[in-house]
């Protein structure tokens, strides 16, 4: 692996966090900087926000008044991992 030396200027909260984690998990903070950035990278659209997406689904949806009211998905999120765990909010009329 090629190394490439960088200076970031972070604030020290951020800082404490980084070797926090790199504690936690045994590596250098390097490491924990190289498997965030991955991570970023996996669901991040770097490219941008697909502004054209955006518009057709909020035309949908003024149209229609269907969506998943926020309460449900964080109801839904909540229970996962439970033994309860909830089945995915179904879209429905609102407003």
């Amino acid at each position: 692996m090629n190394i490439v030396r960088r200076t970031l200027d972070i604030d020290t909260d951020t800082d404490a966090r980084l070797r926090q984690m790199a504690d936690e998990r045994g590596q250098d903070v390097a490491a924990v900087l190289a498997e965030a950035v991955a991570l970023l990278d996996s669901v991040v659209d770097i490219a941008g926000p697909e502004i054209a997406e955006d518009r057709r689904r909020l035309d949908a949806f003024k149209q229609t008044r269907t969506a998943v009211p926020l309460n449900d998905v964080k109801a839904w999120v909540a229970s996962w991992g439970s033994s309860n765990e909830l089945p995915r909010p179904a879209p429905r009329k609102i407003g």
